[in-house]
């Protein structure tokens, strides 16, 4: 065989590894997603890869088997023709210059082009991959049951399912690509979140409720709501942690007047909840009782708080405000190291904005700040934290209210770097 036959088979051979190098790249690096929305569309060569995609077993080993025939083929006739060239050291020499080419052209080159356009490489291939692994088929079979025997010895389970984490990250990768603005990415990511939220987490504290008890008079009624300016107020027998139901401004005023009817008459009955209901099958079951208000119970069967249909889309859709209510400066600016805070954030929030981390199950600023002087403060007591000075600055009905956090860096000056 002449030298010139030797190096067209050798440059096929090259050719070959080039593409199943290509291929592996290709299709463990191709766009799920994109390829079955090409498919749904009508692509034959999308829904094909997709096919392919999912017997991905039999589609790697077809791929390594091709891709170690033509390297193995290349490296043996590459040393029988430069022993015939140089006689005993050509296999050294052949070695050197056959680990060269499949590195530069077999491996790295292909494989960098087709980590860039994936979808064209795995639709231009799938028609050969797919007629190969019909070929090897009695072969990746035996792989196939080699797995299988692998998995049972070494106890292995494959576990396809995304994290929480995963889709987080996938999200922010999404909206760093441009595919989806700041909005859309932070209205995905609550949704992930919403599944595990708890009542708890969102809930208005048995201290903040607005409440009357059933003998309360139609005038102190219409004084609460004239003070607090809620369209529900909720109504007790004997103690707030025996609540019979809400009544609603609707009903309670009629026309231009208070309505005739008795107070039992317009109270409408709420339904009760443990604190670590899922808010998503709260939600549902607010929308089965057609009602806007659960109240929340503690262990005890004491009223622990109150959630609304409000509050549960505030999750998803972020804050909703309406003409009554009073815009809160959660976090309001005295200098560049010195902020205000309010004592009912969440401390998720207050960790987020000052970059600090916590191990504390306390879901309010306020109760995290007595979780960490180990007490009741007074107003002027302070605490430090992870380069925070916290300052107590006001107290209502035992808790904190406000709060001046000194940090040793602005927030925005450390979200600017």
């Amino acid at each position: 065989m002449s030298n010139t036959v030797y190096i067209i088979v050798l440059v096929l051979l090259v050719a070959g590894s080039a593409f199943f190098s290509a291929t592996e790249m290709a299709f463990s690096s191709v766009n799920m997603t994109k390829l079955k929305l090409m498919a749904n569309d009508g692509n034959k060569k999308a829904k094909l890869v997709c096919d392919l995609l999912d017997e991905y077993d039999k589609l790697l080993s077809t791929i390594l088997i091709g891709n170690n025939i033509v390297n193995i083929a290349m490296s043996s006739i590459a040393t029988v023709m430069f022993v015939k060239m140089l006689g005993d050291g050509g296999a050294t020499i052949s070695t050197v210059v056959v680990t060269v080419v499949v590195l530069i052209f077999g491996e790295i080159s292909p494989k960098s082009i087709a980590k860039d356009y994936p979808e064209k490489i795995t639709m231009g291939a799938a028609t050969a991959i797919h007629a190969l692994i019909v070929i090897l088929t009695p072969v990746n079979f035996l792989f196939t049951q080699w797995k299988k025997l692998l998995s049972k010895m070494f106890h292995l389970e494959s576990d396809t399912k995304m994290s929480r984490e995963e889709l987080m990250l996938l999200v922010d990768e999404v909206e760093e690509g441009g595919s989806i603005d700041e909005e859309e990415g932070d209205l995905l990511r609550n949704a992930i979140d919403f599944t595990e939220q708890e009542a708890e987490d969102i809930l208005t504290h048995r201290v903040d409720l607005e409440a009357v008890p059933l003998e309360a008079t139609k005038a102190q009624i219409a004084e609460h709501f004239a003070e607090s300016r809620f369209s529900r107020i909720l109504v007790y027998k004997e103690s707030i942690d025996n609540i019979v139901g809400v009544i609603h401004q609707k009903d309670f005023y009629v026309g231009h007047g208070i309505t005739e009817k008795s107070i039992e008459e317009i109270i409408t009955p709420v339904i009760f909840v443990m604190r670590h209901e899922k808010i998503s099958s709260l939600l549902r079951q607010l929308q089965k009782a057609n009602t806007h208000m659960a109240v929340v119970l503690d262990e005890y069967g004491g009223t622990y708080g109150i959630i609304t249909m409000e509050d549960i889309l505030e999750e998803l859709v972020g804050e909703i405000w309406d003409e009554h209510d009073e815009v809160v400066d959660s976090f309001h600016k005295i200098s560049d190291s010195v902020y205000r805070v309010d004592g009912n954030v969440d401390l998720h929030e207050v960790c987020d904005f000052f970059h600090v981390k916590t191990d504390s199950e306390m879901t309010s600023f306020s109760g995290w700040i007595m979780e960490l002087m180990d007490h009741i403060p007074a107003v002027g007591e302070s605490v430090e934290y992870m380069g925070l000075k916290i300052v107590v600055t006001a107290i209502e009905s035992h808790r904190v209210v406000e709060a001046e956090i000194t940090c040793e860096a602005a927030p925005e000056a450390e979200e600017g770097k």
